[in-house]
């Protein structure tokens, strides 16, 4: 059985940094995720936040 995300975040880049939630005390150290083209989301390992990607709006990171 799989549970939904605790939290989803619609994104406009393919690369995306997690640093948890600091102000509930979930925080944890930051980092940077790549979303996948074939999946159009990612999730982070520590908190288990979504990163959803809006493929029309999106850009290449610099």
């Amino acid at each position: 059985m799989t549970l939904p995300a605790p939290e989803t975040q619609t994104v406009t880049t393919w690369k995306v940094a997690c640093s948890g939630d600091e102000f509930m005390g979930s925080g944890h150290p930051r980092v940077w995720l790549i979303i996948p083209p074939e999946t159009g989301w990612v999730e982070c390992p520590y908190c288990d936040k979504r990163f959803l990607i809006d493929a029309e709006h999106a850009h290449d990171d610099h």
